[in-house]
């Protein structure tokens, strides 16, 4: 059994090297985790939250604090502009390379983010989705703001009807799936079938997910946003808003949707009171907080039972269905000395 605090030695020769992945809703603790799986076992922090990839949202997107920062490596936090779109293919080869920078270094790989298509990306493989032209999006936006998501959702159903399925509010999803039948002529479950990008065949994958109940959920989440007013969340959106009317940006920009966005930049354009729009912010992450529950619990851990028993083959999976606190950490971490062979 190997030191503890010291990295893993020579990674690259085994045949499967491990990928610790870390999942679940957002405030559920899964940064501190992270940190403390990397510092008991020499790791490095790769961040799966497609938010936390820009560099202007810092407060807002509740990134690692610098001291974090300095207690083990992290990478790809605030490494985008405002003005790029991130997307899962750009960042699944991000996170490749920074996992092979990783090994390389001796180090263990942990993987963490509530963004689910991302992991999904980086352990099951890619579809291969012809590029959508800029003017496709753009109509998709104009559309869904005509005539909302109800109606969008109605009217995607009729020629996509796998469309159903998505929340009317997850505008990211339905202008996604609208923009793909347009540009091709095939609904996206089509190209979702005809996988280009496999999963990797050198790494396995220890998927912790992270389930707290949803009481403490959804007062972690209000706890959240009121800390992050406190932290200078206001100051962050009003630099951003100024950079959208310079610039322009783009209103269908990822970074323009984050969480709190939105509601703070109606603020400063005198349309509601502060009070008002904290209390918005607050139930839009409670709802996109459950719909990562309702993610994690169908398309990781449900979908595949046999994966939440052993760690017989490239992947295994944990749910953690108390708050994170302490005491779950430690017991988190003897559990993955066992799993990992330490």
């Amino acid at each position: 059994m190997s030191d503890l605090t010291t990295p893993l030695t020579n990674p690259l020769a085994t045949p499967l090297a491990d990928v610790i992945v870390i999942g679940g809703p957002t405030a559920s603790g899964k940064s501190g985790l992270a940190l403390a799986i990397a510092e008991a076992f020499g790791g490095t922090v790769i961040n799966a939250d497609s938010m936390q990839l820009y560099a202007d949202l810092d407060v807002l997107t509740a990134r690692p604090p610098a001291e974090d920062l300095a207690r083990a490596p992290h990478r790809l936090y605030g490494v985008l502009p405002a003005a790029e779109r991130g997307s899962a293919a750009r960042w699944r080869d991000m996170a490749l390379a920074e996992i092979t920078a990783a090994r390389v270094e001796g180090r263990l790989p942990v993987v963490v983010g509530g963004t689910g298509l991302y992991l999904r990306a980086l352990m099951q493989g890619l579809s291969e989705v012809p590029p959508i032209p800029d003017e496709v999006r753009a109509a998709a936006h104009a559309r869904l703001a005509a005539i909302g998501g109800e109606a969008f959702r109605a009217e995607l159903v009729t020629c996509d009807p796998a469309s159903a399925k998505l929340n009317p509010g997850d505008t990211t999803r339905l202008t996604r799936a609208w923009e793909v039948l347009q540009a091709t002529g095939h609904p996206l479950s089509h190209w979702q079938s005809r996988t280009a990008q496999g999963a990797p065949e050198d790494l396995r994958f220890t998927i912790l997910v992270l389930d707290p109940p949803r009481a403490d959920l959804y007062a972690q989440c209000d706890r959240r946003f009121d800390l992050m007013m406190e932290q200078g969340a206001m100051e962050e959106v009003r630099r951003l808003d100024a950079l959208a009317r310079e610039r322009p940006l783009a209103p269908d920009l990822p970074v323009l949707k984050a969480l709190g966005v939105p509601e703070l930049r109606r603020v400063l354009h005198g349309e509601i009171p502060l009070d008002e729009a904290i209390a918005l912010a607050q139930q839009s992450t409670r709802r996109y907080a459950k719909r990562q529950v309702t993610w994690f619990r169908h398309q990781i851990v449900g979908k595949s039972p046999d994966m939440l028993v052993s760690h017989t083959g490239q992947h295994s999976c944990h749910t953690i269905d108390l708050p994170c606190s302490p005491a779950v950490r430690n017991a988190m971490l003897d559990r993955l000395r066992t799993i990992l062979n330490y």
